[in-house]
């Protein structure tokens, strides 16, 4: 069995103004963010996880880096814990896309983004790989909070439909065994 402790990034700079950033690779953490990573990632030093892999958006990076300065872990980084795209809408102001977005609709996707359902299925497919050859039994995953939600989903053995509505808090940590 592998532990999975999936931390979910500070607090962008981009959740301080409300707006949805998706996929957009340079959105920095906040002053309140590098708090929240550092409150993490000595949590996570506690944990002692045997390797660590983080999402490689920049929001994601800066957290493991925290992390990595705690546990003295080093870290890799995939595209396959990036949060979900949300194409077109990205940057625009989260209020916004509350009559734009169907939320009800797990195939329903932005231009240019990706539905919660291709989230889960990639979201799966590491997870997958991840238990097929686990680099160590702790594994620290620097992610983001619908991905999160996904890996969760997915060790319920819960389809895309199934993923919690609750998105945990920047600078937590969700615990999962594989």
């Amino acid at each position: 069995m592998t532990t999975v402790l999936l931390v979910r990034h500070g607090q962008s700079t981009w959740n301080a103004a409300g707006l949805m950033q998706g996929q957009t690779a340079h959105v920095p953490l906040s002053e309140l963010g590098h708090e929240q990573a550092r409150a993490a990632a000595a949590e996570l030093a506690g944990l002692a996880p045997g390797a660590m892999v983080a999402s490689d958006l920049h929001r994601a990076v800066q957290t493991a880096e925290h992390c990595m300065a705690a546990t003295g872990r080093r870290f890799t980084t995939t595209p396959a814990l990036r949060e979900q795209g949300y194409g077109v809408l990205e940057g625009r102001p989260s209020r916004e896309l509350w009559d734009v977005v169907d939320w009800t609709d797990v195939h329903w996707a932005a231009q240019g983004g990706e539905s919660l359902a291709q989230l889960h299925a990639r979201v799966a497919a590491y997870l997958s790989d991840l238990q097929a050859a686990p680099p160590a039994d702790v594994v620290a995953l620097v992610t983001h909070g619908d991905t999160i939600r996904a890996a969760q989903a997915v060790v319920a053995g819960d389809g895309p439909e199934g993923m919690p509505h609750t998105t945990p808090h920047n600078g937590s940590i969700t615990r999962l065994e594989l």
